[in-house]
């Protein structure tokens, strides 16, 4: 497990029992080419919107009972039938990305989280439902580590999500107001005091939901269990990694690394 882009989740993790490594993959499997056809490559955003329709229409072909002729939906058609995965996470993460490829900046820290409740809540709401274990309850603490793991994706990619051909910014523009950064700021991806101020409250309150969120490695015990704590250990150490740093993600993009696993798995255990 890594804490970046769409390895938010485990991915036939050894922590998790075989039965579950499947399933998971060809959910990663769509998750992640769907986010590639967002974010990488020189695509116009027409061309993107069409190829995401296009995995909408699999979808409606999977609803109806139709035959899959694309390997990987034929395998994600077989993984939903099976363990009887509902829709409406997959159809959520499509509508996420996207938004990405039509927007580019967030006006508040609850529009952001909106987009979090689409582009990551889903995967750990498909999780719950592959465990068997998707009461209430732990679906809101799933969508606290989920949308937190999304934040942390954001705070370690600003320097990279604001050097791309047509930039974003994560950051609410009304947090940018208040610790009056210029925008122009961090296109010129400048560490200034007001940026690590403004960082220092990011991952002040994205640790907070994270820790909202850690329960439900303990409630769910055993190898599941174990594997929910290793990815919110894993998460509170890239927060701990960005502090590190000085909040200076331009220059450093704090990332797992060999060396910090075994913290990572005696906070697990």
């Amino acid at each position: 497990m890594t804490v970046a882009h769409y390895e938010n989740f485990p991915v036939a993790s050894v922590l998790l029992p075989r039965r579950l490594r499947e399933p998971i993959a060809a959910i990663y499997a769509f998750a992640r080419s769907a986010d590639d056809i967002a974010d990488e490559g020189n695509l116009a955003a027409p061309e993107r919107m069409a190829l995401l329709d296009s995995y909408q229409r699999q979808l409606d072909a999977i609803a109806d009972g139709e035959a899959i002729d694309d390997p990987m939906f034929h395998k994600l058609a077989d993984v939903i039938k099976i363990h009887g995965l509902p829709l409406r996470p997959f159809r959520d993460l499509l509508d996420a990305f996207s938004q990405d490829v039509l927007q580019t900046r967030y006006a508040d820290f609850r529009e952001l989280m909106a987009y979090c409740r689409r582009s990551a809540n889903p995967i750990g709401h498909l999780l719950l439902h592959l465990f068997r274990a998707d009461s209430a309850k732990n679906l809101e603490y799933s969508d606290a580590i989920c949308s937190a793991l999304q934040l942390i994706n954001h705070w370690q990619d600003v320097g990279i999500d604001a050097a791309k051909p047509v930039p974003r910014i994560y950051l609410p523009m009304e947090d940018l107001v208040y610790f009056e950064i210029p925008e122009a700021d961090i296109l010129r991806r400048v560490t200034t005091v007001e940026f690590r101020s403004l960082m220092r409250f990011q991952i002040d309150r994205t640790r907070e939901l994270m820790k909202q969120g850690e329960p439900l490695g303990w409630l769910l015990g055993g190898r599941i269990g174990l594997e929910i704590r290793a990815i919110v250990a894993g998460g509170l150490r890239i927060l701990e990694k960005i502090e590190a740093v000085d909040y200076d993600v331009f220059r450093h993009r704090p990332v797992l690394q060999r060396r910090d696993w075994p913290r990572i798995l005696w906070r697990a255990i």
